[in-house]
């Protein structure tokens, strides 16, 4: 099913540091895909809903608009975590290198 061998041949291609600013930058593309299936998720069950029910599309489209808008926060606060795991990850490549004197 999973073989161990390919996270060692990962570290070897791309050192240890490599895999964790591959791994947030993975992560960044993740969290963008489910906001975005998300919210056409949202959309599609609003337009459907107000086809069936013209009479309370007022009220679908205002909870329409606050589910988008918190999945949009949830969305910025990973993509918040994920570029902030890759700037200290950055960081760190470059305490080691000036240290090791390159």
């Amino acid at each position: 099913m999973f073989d161990p061998t390919i996270l060692a041949q990962g570290t070897q291609l791309f050192g240890e540091i490599g895999l964790g600013i591959l791994g947030a930058s993975v992560g960044c593309g993740i969290v963008v895909l489910g906001a975005a299936r998300g919210i056409g998720q949202i959309a599609s069950n609003a337009v459907e809903s107000i086809a069936r029910q013209p009479e309370a599309g007022g009220r679908i489209f205002t909870s329409m608009i606050i589910s988008a808008a918190l999945i949009e926060g949830f969305t910025f606060f990973g993509l918040v975590v994920c570029m902030l795991a890759n700037m200290n990850l950055g960081t760190y490549i470059k305490n080691v290198l000036t240290a090791a004197g390159g």
